[in-house]
Parts: C-alpha cells; sequence; structure tokens
C-alpha cells in the first residue's frame, strides 16, 4: 500500500492507497514544532481508524510546503513503517510542462493538483485550491502550466478581520440565509463566504477571457465544498482527493 501525505501550512492530508484505490482520507493540523514520534502517533491513529498495519505501507511520498516539517515527517515514516519516502521536488518526474518564469518557484502541491487535474479532467483547466491561500492553477490544451493566481485564503483572512477589530466575533464557515445580514453575524458570514465565491466566479471569468476559451473547472482543499456552491459559474467541479490522487499517479511516475 501506498501512503500519501499533503503536508499544507495549517492541515496535513494524509491517504493511502491499494492500487488506484483510495482506502481512506483525513486531515491532522500542521504543527511546526512537533517531534517525529508525534506525527508518529498522529499516522498510527489514521491507519489504526481503517485496520491498516504499519507492515502494509510498502511506499510512501509525501508533497509538502513546510520543509521544517518535511524532513521531521519523514523519519517519522521511517521509523514507524521502515520505508523511505519520496519527496516531490526538484528531481521527481511529474510528466508536467511548467512554463512560467521560474519552474523551481512553483510549489509542490499546485504541481501534485496539476497532475492528477490533467489525468482526470478535459482541458484547458482551472483547479482551484483552497487553502491557507486560495490558489488558482492554469493549465492549456497542451497540457502546459501556465501560471496562476494566489488569493488570502478564506479562513486567513477571516481571522485577520476578527484580530483587527474589537467587536466582530470569530464565526463558522456557512452560508447565511441571505445576502443582506441582519445581524453581526449573518453580515460577517455574507461578507465572507459570498465575496469569496464572487471572487472565484469573477477570476474564472478573466481567466477564460485572456485565454479565449472555456476551461474545465476543478476544486478542491478544505473549504471549497463550502464556497463553490455558493459560486454563480455552473459545473464547477469538487474533487476532495484530487491531490491524492496526484501524489499517487506521481509515484507511479517515477517507478
Amino acid at each position: 500500500m501506498l501512503l500519501a501525505i499533503d503536508v499544507g501550512n495549517t492541515n496535513i492530508v494524509l491517504g493511502c492507497f491499494d492500487g488506484d484505490s483510495i482506502l481512506f482520507r483525513e486531515r491532522v493540523s500542521t504543527n511546526q514544532q512537533a517531534t517525529d514520534l508525534e506525527y508518529i502517533t498522529r499516522i498510527r491513529m489514521a491507519l489504526d481508524m481503517y485496520r491498516i498495519s504499519p507492515e502494509q505501507i510498502t511506499e510512501a511520498i509525501i508533497s509538502s510546503v513546510v520543509p521544517s516539517v518535511t524532513s521531521t515527517l519523514r523519519q517519522g515514516i521511517r521509523k514507524y513503517t521502515g520505508v523511505e519516502a519520496m519527496i516531490v521536488g526538484p528531481g521527481i518526474k511529474t510528466g508536467l510542462s511548467i512554463v512560467i518564469d521560474n519552474p523551481a518557484q512553483l510549489g509542490s502541491d499546485l504541481v501534485v493538483d496539476a497532475v492528477a487535474g490533467i489525468h482526470e479532467y478535459s482541458l484547458p483547466l482551472i483547479v482551484i485550491d483552497m487553502g491557507t491561500a486560495t490558489t488558482l492553477s492554469v493549465i492549456d490544451s497542451k497540457k502546459r502550466y501556465l501560471g496562476g493566481v494566489i488569493m488570502t485564503g478564506v479562513a486567513v483572512s477571516t481571522d485577520a478581520l476578527v484580530s483587527r477589530t474589537s467587536q466582530l466575533p470569530k464565526i463558522a464557515f456557512e452560508a447565511p440565509k441571505h445576502v443582506i445580514g441582519t445581524n453581526t453575524v449573518d453580515c460577517m458570514k455574507s461578507g465572507i463566504m459570498y465575496a469569496n465565491a464572487s471572487a472565484l466566479d469573477g477570476m474564472i471569468e478573466r481567466i477564460e477571457e485572456e485565454l479565449g476559451e472555456r476551461c474545465t473547472v476543478v476544486a478542491t482543499g478544505g473549504l471549497a465544498g463550502v464556497i463553490t456552491p455558493l459560486c454563480r459559474r455552473e459545473g464547477i467541479i469538487l474533487d476532495d482527493d484530487l491531490l491524492l490522487k496526484g501524489l499517487n499517479l506521481i509515484y507511479q511516475k517515477n517507478q
């Protein structure tokens, strides 16, 4: 079995593959101060929930945008399963043609998303990943990664709003009943939820206008399932497993 792990700034996504079948997907918080033993405990808990023993893990791959966590997690996997994890980075075959100004600057998570998107969906393609930052990646009909957009993430912007004001409370990420709020909480929900959905609508429209053609749009990430249903753009595909699928594909390409 392949253990696939994506390390983001806020969350770590764990998944396990038996061939092309995803056995599970779980999220844990990213902690840069955590030791390898603490990460071993988290991995063990996830595997135990699905009755998978460490002996069944024969392969592992990590995508990470937090370098300080990468080596700790890799060491933890080695201790717990005896497997040396592959790290997505320079020297790894992805099959992706990256035509941005400096390909080395492209985050490994965006590379993995794009690899999975090209394999799963028709081109041209816009991949939305809603994590700590909200990113939009653009892949043209020739399978070239052209570039994209980086926006402030939903949770980050909300935390900034609450921390910089004296009376605004923390809120749950859920849509209000009306766009026009009649109390503080509903006003905040409207501003956060609908504003982010409108931003996605607007960016998709502008990207397609610049490309001169309509794109397939795929969304993934922790808050994608909450925000994208509020978008007016029809046909946005929600794929919570996109990044894990990409990690599985990249691992296969490097065997």
